[in-house]
């Protein structure tokens, strides 16, 4: 049996061959030889699969922004034939607009000349038929004064005098 505390070990170091595998110089053919291979293969993949693919997404898009351009601009196009198409229904609307104001504007003028004409013809009318009835009442008046004023006459004379005098001579006495 072993004494407690006593070790059988031994230390001796592992042999190492020439260092990290990559940079042994044995191994370098080898390591071209699989990097050559590698690089074949990859080259062959992206050539024939990949690359035809990413092409084709190229291409795919693209033709996606040319058609989106062509939409584009043909929108705009539309766009723009629409917006000169509402300005010119909207200048059109207003000189309508205008034409329709200046005929109203017209009518209304008219009316307003032909009532305001009438008006004043009946005003006329009016102050025409007020100045013959004060014509006639002025002619009346005159009448009445006159009779009244050959009465007076015919009466002074007779008070005065005591004569009597004749309608006649009492109307060329006071000179109507």
């Amino acid at each position: 049996m072993q004494e407690p505390g006593a070790t059988t070990a031994t230390t001796e170091t592992p042999k190492q061959g020439g260092g990290f595998p990559p940079f042994d110089t044995t191994s370098f053919p080898s390591q071209f030889f699989w990097l050559a291979v590698t690089f074949a293969v990859l080259f062959t993949v992206l050539w024939k699969v990949a690359g035809p693919r990413i092409k084709g997404a190229i291409t795919l898009r693209r033709s996606a922004i040319n058609g989106a351009i062509a939409a584009a601009t043909k929108a705009r196009q539309e766009a723009d034939a629409a917006s000169a198409a509402y300005d010119q229904a909207l200048a059109s609307a207003r000189r309508k607009a205008q034409t329709l104001a200046e005929e109203t504007r017209q009518k209304i003028n008219a009316e307003v000349a032909g009532e305001k004409a009438k008006a004043e013809a009946q005003a006329a009318a009016v102050l025409a038929e007020a100045d013959a009835r004060i014509a006639a009442t002025r002619a009346t008046a005159r009448t009445h004064v006159a009779a009244t004023a050959q009465g007076a006459a015919i009466a002074i004379v007779a008070r005065l005098t005591g004569e009597t005098v004749t309608t006649e001579e009492a109307a060329k006495a006071i000179g109507g």
